[in-house]
């Protein structure tokens, strides 16, 4: 499973975006089930809803809950990056715990934010 960061999203969902383009191509291509998180999910909307834009798609795409192990997990995550003066932001460390807790890949831009986690599969 790869599970598709905010940032990627954001390129998807521009319908003038070349590397939105690209992003569906590589992901249709690589044959994995797709999904997000119910924190993608939120930064999507947010911005949408801010900006008075509706959001067409998105709720047909698989969206996986944050629960209490992932809450656990992110939150070992950001302690010890903190602890490494490596720190992330806190959606980041969200999203890592749900993409190691289901042994998924994360597609994202911003790879920069996950590289410190241990853990963490990057889909490229």
């Amino acid at each position: 499973m790869i599970i598709v960061d905010s940032d990627v999203l954001i390129e998807i969902f521009d319908r003038n975006s070349k590397k939105g383009e690209i992003a569906i191509e590589k992901l249709d291509r690589s044959g994995d089930d797709i999904a997000i998180t119910s924190i993608n999910l939120h930064e999507i909307l947010y911005g949408h809803i801010k900006s008075n834009k509706k959001v067409k798609g998105i709720s047909e795409i698989n969206t996986i809950e944050y629960n209490k192990k992932d809450a656990e997990l992110s939150a070992k995550i950001e302690i010890e990056l903190e602890k490494k003066g490596k720190i992330i932001p806190r959606f980041d460390a969200m999203i890592a715990a749900i993409s190691i807790n289901r042994n998924a890949k994360i597609y994202t831009f911003n790879k920069k934010h996950f590289q410190n986690i241990k853990q963490i599969k990057l889909f490229d």
